[in-house]
């Protein structure tokens, strides 16, 4: 939702009446008049001679503009300009004039020399000219301006040195393109991700930053210069405005994904559906400047901005209050973007040209990253929730609920895993079946909830016997079984007596007079037996029948099939 904290510094913008080039206005060094029509053309040599200096006139840009068509301005030095290094002239213009500045040199109109052209913000641009000479209180230049189509309606001009011209740009350049590159980058790595998971959160990440990589390269004009994009240059505004309504388009789907709506409240959902096809819309009704409803439409995108701008940040908060973690980095990354907004529009509003410059070249960018970054720690919360809730899920489907240890189904895949790995290795492989004595005895003495209790207390027993690699599962009923890998009789037997043994030790309380348990075992290993899988588990359910035969509290070994 960058675009939308973005908005709502260009709405305030724009109700105070302020651009960039009124800023650089106010401190203009020049007194700067314009030549009254003439009603025929005037070439510069007449202009710079002086011949019509009393022609020109007090100048407002807006008038100029108005009157259309090209006009001449006379710039006169309020003060001596006498700098440490080559002094340039500087045009903040719209790209579409072209301004041809002239010196008198020994009566003769000389242009002046273009050193470098500067990308500025909102289709301004800076033109560095190189003064023949440092400027002397008084000096004369004089301007042709030469509009040609439509553009960012701006003219300012101002004095720097060339070293300070090209090193301000140059940073403005680097800027601009790291952030371009790292929104690009992050976008790229979520695109490629969504091949791998196809959650769609991750398409709709990609198309929020790639339209908001668009967006501060447009603006910022850098990427009017840039190979490939400077074919949208002939589209002005709407090389940024396009880009911007479609990041709106994508941040309210994605805002409904991340804030998992579709759960918490399908009708807010619903509504953020509308949100992002009015954003559509606005991205076409653009096309609406050619036909002179421009400002109708930008007032129009400026409400839905400031609306939605509203709404998601309500409705973000509420998801987070509910516990959505991913919506609280949602709320951070909008946080960030909201302060340094404020911060520009404030600075532009106090005509801080400095501040200003500061913040839309470094502050706003690198919230945007920093936002990014933010929102892509959101989404991986996201995924270790639906990760670990997956994992919960799939724990529930795998395990017996009253004991916690596996349920048939999963026992059994296991053991056909264990043998499939122990023929393989050529390792023997053992299975313990374990039932618990006198079952139906407890359950009618104490009732089912005392034997339910038995069953979960016999579990802690069995696993201290076990190592990490061995698994243990409930069969059915009172019946457990145990997957002793890579064990053979010699290591099975011990372990199941050493189960009795603790089992035998047990008291269970809370059901009047203490319950004590024994538990029988069978024995069935494939070294003594050659067969696997489930016949491991039959011949040592008919060890039990033995152990409990002779008994009861006993280990019984299954022995091989005589011939």
């Amino acid at each position: 939702m960058q675009r939308i904290a973005v908005q709502i510094g260009l709405f305030l913008f724009v109700a105070a009446g302020l651009s960039p080039a009124s800023v650089a206005a106010a401190a203009r060094p020049f007194e700067i008049q314009i030549l009254a029509p003439t009603g025929h053309g005037v070439t510069p040599a007449v202009v710079v001679s002086g011949a019509l200096d009393g022609q020109f006139q007090s100048y407002q840009f807006a008038d100029a503009r108005h009157r259309g068509g090209t006009f001449w301005l006379k710039l006169q030095a309020l003060a001596a300009y006498p700098p440490e290094g080559v002094p340039v002239l500087t045009i903040r213009k719209g790209r579409h004039l072209h301004v041809t500045v002239f010196a008198d040199h020994a009566g003769t109109a000389v242009p002046l020399v273009q050193a470098a052209e500067l990308a500025g913000f909102r289709g301004v641009h800076d033109t560095v000219l190189v003064l023949p000479e440092a400027l002397r209180a008084g000096q004369v230049l004089y301007a042709r301006v030469e509009p040609n189509g439509r553009g960012a309606e701006a003219l300012a001009f101002s004095t720097t040195t060339l070293d300070q011209a090209l090193a301000i740009g140059a940073a403005h350049a680097r800027t601009i393109a790291w952030t371009f590159g790292a929104l690009v980058a992050m976008s790229v790595a979520a695109l490629l991700i969504w091949f791998v998971l196809t959650d769609q959160m991750f398409i709709l990440y990609a198309a929020l930053f790639s339209m908001q990589a668009l967006y501060i390269a447009y603006l910022s004009g850098q990427g009017l210069d840039w190979p490939v994009l400077s074919y949208a240059r002939s589209f002005s505004s709407l090389a940024w405005n396009v880009p911007a309504a479609l990041s709106g388009a994508a941040a309210c789907l994605f805002t409904r994904e991340i804030a998992d709506l579709r759960h918490f409240s399908p009708r807010i959902h619903r509504v953020f559906g509308w949100f992002a096809v009015a954003f559509v819309l606005l991205a076409l009704a653009n096309l609406a400047k050619f036909i002179g409803l421009g400002p109708m439409v930008a007032t129009f995108g400026n409400v839905i901005f400031l609306i939605v701008a509203a709404f998601t940040l309500v409705t973000v908060f509420m998801a987070w209050r509910r516990g959505n973690r991913a919506s609280g980095w949602f709320l951070i990354a909008w946080g960030l973007l909201e302060i340094f907004t404020i911060a520009t529009t404030l600075s532009w509003l106090l005509t801080d040209s400095a501040g200003v410059e500061f913040l839309l070249y470094f502050g706003l960018p690198l919230s945007m990253v920093g936002a990014a970054v933010l929102i892509a720690l959101g989404v991986a919360d996201r995924l270790r929730e639906q990760r670990a809730a997956l994992t919960d899920a799939e724990r529930r489907a795998q395990t017996d609920p009253l004991t916690g240890v596996l349920n048939r189904r999963s026992l059994l895949e296991r053991l056909e895993a264990a043998c499939s790995r122990a023929q393989a290795r050529g390792l023997p492989i053992a299975v313990l079946f374990i039932d618990l004595d006198h079952f139906k005895s407890i359950n009618d003495a104490h009732g089912h909830p005392a034997g339910d209790a038995c069953l979960a207390a016999i579990i802690g027993p069995i696993q201290t016997e076990l190592r990490q690699s061995d698994v243990v599962g409930r069969y059915g009923g009172e019946e457990f079984v145990v997957i002793l890998s890579s064990a053979d009789i010699a290591a099975a037997r011990p372990i199941a007596e050493r189960i009795v043994a603790r089992i035998g030790q047990l008291r269970v309380e809370g059901f009047g007079k203490p319950i004590g348990l024994t538990c029988s075992i069978g024995v069935a290993t494939s070294d003594m037996l050659g067969v696997w899988g489930t016949q491991l588990i039959a011949r040592a359910d008919a060890a039990v029948y033995a152990a409990k035969n002779s008994g009861r509290n006993q280990v019984q070994v299954a022995e091989a099939l005589a011939a």
